[in-house]
């Protein structure tokens, strides 16, 4: 199977998973926003800019990278590396609400706990192999693993964020979507949760 196809099936499966925690949902909505709005990100002329992280911190960042790199991986195409998405969740992070920034920064701090559990390690000082096989842990909406829980809510956190991030970014619609310059969104459905829509 092409990327860009597992990756849009990743997307519509993330549509029909259980509804998620209010800060999540509120993160999603988010980073969907910044969407809409055009901030495109990942462009060579912001790549030749230094950058340096707002809300999180360097550690909190190059965790980030990992796991958006795991979750959208270069391989014929760039990755999420190459798009900078974690330039993208950190910006939304920056803007988010107290309790969101809190329940997203906490979901950092549960990985890396997770993986000194697990493999007496913080994340990014894991395997790949290792990184990957907690994410399949927390990926599923099957695990309900109390031990889990802050771990699958974060998840479904970071891969929202990881896809539209992605996508909205200059390499992502270049290199995935085939978009020339002239491409634009004719229709944005937003979220179809009832409490979400506007009155």
């Amino acid at each position: 199977m092409h990327r860009r196809d597992a990756i849009r099936r990743l997307a519509a499966a993330s549509i029909g998973t259980a509804v998620a925690p209010p800060w999540v949902e509120r993160l999603i909505a988010s980073a969907h926003s910044r969407a809409r709005a055009g901030q495109h990100h990942g462009s060579l002329e912001q790549a030749e800019k230094p950058w340096s992280p707002k809300a999180l911190t360097v550690q909190q960042n190059a965790a980030v990278m990992a796991i958006t790199d795991l979750i959208i991986p270069a391989t014929d195409t760039p990755g999420a590396a190459a798009a900078k998405v974690n330039e993208f969740i950190d910006a939304i992070i920056e803007d988010a609400g107290d309790a969101e920034k809190r329940e997203f920064l906490g979901g950092l701090d549960w990985m890396d706990a997770r993986s000194r559990e697990l493999f007496g390690s913080q994340f990014v000082g894991c395997t790949p192999g290792q990184q990957s096989a907690l994410l399949t842990i927390i990926s599923s909406d099957r695990n309900t693993a109390l031990e889990d829980r802050t771990g699958v809510a974060f998840f479904k956190a970071i891969k929202a964020m990881t896809i539209t991030g992605y996508y909205n970014s200059e390499v992502g619609m270049r290199e995935e979507l085939g978009d020339d310059g002239n491409m634009f969104f004719t229709d944005d459905p937003g979220c179809s949760h009832p409490e979400h829509q506007k009155s």
